[in-house]
């Protein structure tokens, strides 16, 4: 193959590689699974991603059909090779690395993060917000911190000193003046509800406020969608109902749950889709302090059209 002709042929396949992830993109968003792994914010970017990817495309295209090239043309001043150098076989693992994910995206069948996910990546109980301070009232420093200045400190004090740390919520450090507004009065309004309804667009926030003051919603009754999931030590009559929530995309999305207590959990299975209306109570998992759902109705749901929630960024 001589040197013209080898790289149009490398062109048209660069063209068609950028033309087929264009139009899996766009067969994401046309049925509507682009869902199960961009949040709704970052979609702009997607649409951006689409135009640029054609655009490339067609110039690659062009160059691949261009006429009148010779190897003066090619053997050009600026210092640069432009034939695509190395042996052949080189070449076909360099297009795969582009070609086999595409392939695999066409061909894999498109779902939501699953239980099996959340056991791996581990699931925060509330909205994540419990900190640990030390039983002998010592200064706290939030786990993070400890983390970040002494990494193998951290992590051996956690082996050693595992019987004496008691675990306490947010509001142990904070007063009210650190809630804002939104947070104030959306606890008002649910303190006043009959039923508290957990809803995509208030689910994570309400999790905060269980972290944050549990002790007021004692007795309140709770209305929770998610998926079954169970941690290995679950007693028979414990699960978990949980939601998935993404930020950006499935790379940074964390599973969020609420226990459930009752004496009909095991007839559901993992992944299962429930709603459930019980109880708020007060519970202690692995030394923490955790809100728990006393159930009292249960029913068995579809997948919603949005399976993940977002955070409000109010």
């Amino acid at each position: 193959m001589n040197n013209k002709s080898d790289l149009g042929f490398h062109a048209y396949i660069r063209g068609i590689i950028l033309f087929g992830f264009a139009l899996f993109i766009l067969g994401l968003i046309i049925t509507d699974n682009m869902k199960y792994y961009i949040a709704p914010r970052m979609m702009p970017f997607i649409y951006f991603s689409i135009v640029v990817f054609f655009l490339l495309g067609i110039i690659q295209i062009f160059r691949s059909t261009k006429k009148g090239q010779t190897e003066e043309g090619i053997d050009c001043d600026c210092g640069l090779d432009h034939q695509v150098s190395g042996p052949r076989w080189v070449k076909v693992v360099v297009y795969s690395i582009f070609i086999l994910p595409l392939l695999m995206g066409f061909i894999i069948p498109d779902q939501a993060l699953n239980s099996s996910i959340a056991a791996n990546r581990g699931i925060i109980y509330g909205s994540g917000m419990n900190l640990a301070k030390p039983v002998d009232g010592s200064s706290v420093t939030p786990k993070a911190d400890q983390f970040l200045n002494d990494p193998e400190g951290y992590l051996a004090s956690l082996e050693e000193n595992d019987d004496d740390i008691e675990h306490f919520q947010l509001e142990d450090f904070y007063d009210e003046e650190w809630f804002s507004e939104y947070y104030e009065e959306l606890m008002a309004d649910l303190l006043n509800e009959s039923v508290i309804q957990v809803t995509d667009q208030n689910y994570l926030d309400i999790m905060t406020l269980l972290d944050l003051h549990l002790e007021k919603f004692i007795g309140k009754e709770l209305e929770i969608t998610g998926f079954v999931f169970r941690e290995q030590d679950f007693e028979d009559n414990r699960l978990v109902v949980a939601r998935f929530s993404m930020t950006c995309c499935t790379a940074d999305a964390g599973v969020y749950g609420t226990l459930v207590e009752s004496e009909e959990a095991d007839l559901f299975e993992n992944d299962m889709w429930i709603k459930v209306r019980g109880t708020i109570h007060k519970t202690e998992y692995h030394g923490y302090e955790l809100p728990i759902v006393h159930l009292r109705e249960v029913t068995v749901v579809a997948e919603p059209d949005s399976p993940y929630v977002y955070p409000s960024f109010r």
